[in-house]
């Protein structure tokens, strides 16, 4: 499978020299969330969407995706294997949508043998900048009974973080946040729901896994070179 890169939060240009307000920092990724959130709403106040919400909790059968991702059956709770259309269901996003600096890629690829994931770039806390993400968009959200999520990666011996965007959040700077430690070879990584913390105190404690919006992987807060590379993504 060939290299090839990934859509960008903002439609692939790049912001220019001058540096956006603060209260506009996050517009390009803001306008992905609301569009996002708005195919969500209509979905779920239809009768199909109720439909596919009581499929959901005994099945988890494929979402309606066009675009924003599809998902695996729920037998073997694979949320991802890279495998057709990822490249569509995956978005790579930087700090440059907010002024930031930082520099990178994303891309889907065989990996070792296994289609998977790959992140790489430089991550610069000028401007105040300092991540570089790829991310995927979840149509229905997450089975109820999802405890965690668990992770085929590896890297080149840095922290990385998942973080995880929830309907309830009104701004695209609130997530809920996990890290862990990425090593040369490859290893799984179990983080469960009740670990992740939340970006801002009034946001609930809890994580409903139902209104799961996003889950990204994400290079961020200090000044590094970033390559993580992911292969599969299941659910306990």
């Amino acid at each position: 499978m060939p290299f090839s890169n990934l859509p960008t939060a903002d439609g692939g240009k790049r912001q220019a020299d001058l540096r956006p307000e603060p209260t506009r920092a996050f517009e390009p990724i803001a306008r992905v969330d609301r569009a996002h959130w708005r195919a969500i709403s209509f979905e779920r106040t239809t009768s199909k969407g109720d439909e596919m919400r009581g499929i959901r909790g005994l099945a988890w059968a494929v979402l309606l995706a066009v675009g924003l991702g599809a998902t695996a059956a729920a037998d073997d709770m694979v949320l991802e294997d890279f495998g057709d259309g990822a490249s569509k269901r995956w978005q790579y996003a930087a700090d440059t949508v907010m002024g930031g600096v930082s520099d990178g890629a994303a891309v889907v690829a065989v990996i070792d043998g296994q289609p998977g994931i790959r992140l790489t770039g430089t991550v610069s806390t000028e401007f105040n900048g300092g991540f570089i993400q790829v991310r995927r968009l979840l149509r229905d959200g997450l089975p109820a009974e999802t405890a965690g999520i668990e992770l085929d990666v590896r890297g080149n011996d840095q922290r990385y973080y998942i973080f995880i965007r929830t309907s309830e959040m009104s701004r695209p700077w609130y997530y809920y946040g996990e890290s862990f430690e990425a090593g040369t070879a490859w290893q799984k990584v179990q983080l469960s729901l009740d670990s992740f913390e939340r970006s801002h105190a009034h946001l609930s404690e809890r994580i409903d896994p139902e209104e799961i919006i996003s889950i990204a992987v994400v290079a961020f807060g200090r000044d590094h070179e970033a390559d993580i590379s992911v292969r599969r993504i299941t659910l306990f």
